[in-house]
């Protein structure tokens, strides 16, 4: 073979080797193409992934904040003209109702075995409180509050002669009792827009004081409520027979009543009797209701 023959073949051969290098080059070049391609679509469905997790992470967020604040503003009384008049025409009712109501607590001995039959009967209560025992005692309040019932006010200090000195001493004790219920629900927003004279409304030695007080409850936004029937349980009734027969006086005349009970300290039997009140009312086809359901 002669030297340009050599040297023809070697080009050949040279050739065929760069377009060989040149065709895997292109190779590598297409795959590493696609390669970052397919990252790029992953890395973007990923992001989208994580963008779409977040948004509806979100939502759900957003939502548990709008169902815990409709759930806060329930909770929270605010006295309409629907709300007015249905405490004006509180004892009259088409269907059969009990408002179990509670004066002069919190008490660490009564209020809280009340509680629990409550809780345990699933009834709602309303609770008149004196804001000098709610201090004494925030936390069952704030547990009458949480699970569910009517927190109201007995005014502060339960002294006839303080709380009656003038008009504007009912409303006083009616704001101070309202910062200690506050504190104590930890809820600043909280007005129950409800007020039950300390001895009742009607009668007594400072009658003109209240029908006075009572002008200027309402221009600040405050109805009271006193009740239509009565265990005795803070005049001399001492056991559940006697309670029963006591209130068995008043409430059949009534679809809707009004019960009036204490939850002060020395009254135990109130507690003890509680659940047998509460079977008197159901057997006699009442439905339990508190003052959620008239104060709106």
């Amino acid at each position: 073979m002669d030297l340009i023959s050599i040297r023809r073949k070697y080009r050949n051969i040279r050739n065929i080797i760069i377009g060989a290098f040149f065709v895997v080059l292109c190779l590598c070049l297409v795959i590493l193409l696609y390669e970052i391609r397919q990252k790029i679509l992953s890395e973007e469905f990923y992001m989208s992934y994580v963008e779409q997790y977040q948004r509806l992470a979100e939502e759900e967020q957003a939502r548990i904040e709008q169902q815990k604040e409709a759930e806060r503003q329930a909770k929270l009384p605010k006295l309409t003209d629907e709300g007015k008049n249905n405490i004006a025409n509180i004892y009259h009712s088409d269907t059969k109702r009990v408002f179990l109501t509670f004066d002069d607590g919190p008490s660490q001995s009564v209020t809280i075995p009340i509680l629990d039959t409550l809780k345990n009967e699933n009834v709602k209560a309303t609770f008149f409180v004196l804001g000098s025992r709610v201090e004494l005692y925030p936390e069952i309040v704030k547990r009458e509050y949480d699970e569910g019932h009517f927190i109201a006010s007995h005014g502060y200090s339960h002294v006839y002669s303080q709380i009656y000195a003038s008009p504007q001493s009912v409303l006083d004790e009616y704001n101070k009792s309202l910062t200690a219920i506050r504190n104590a629900i930890g809820e600043q927003e909280y007005n129950p827009h409800l007020f039950r004279y300390p001895g009742g409304y009607k009668g007594g030695k400072y009658e003109k004081i209240k029908q006075e007080s009572e002008i200027l409850l309402d221009q600040n936004g405050v109805v009271h409520v006193d009740w239509n029937a009565l265990t005795s349980d803070s005049a001399g009734k001492t056991t559940p027979e006697e309670f029963i027969a006591e209130i068995d006086k008043y409430a059949p005349k009534h679809n809707s009543v009004v019960l009036l009970m204490h939850d002060a300290g020395n009254k135990q039997t109130t507690a003890e009797a509680l659940p047998q009140i509460i079977s008197y009312f159901r057997e006699k086809g009442y439905e339990f209701e508190n003052f959620y359901s008239i104060i709106k």
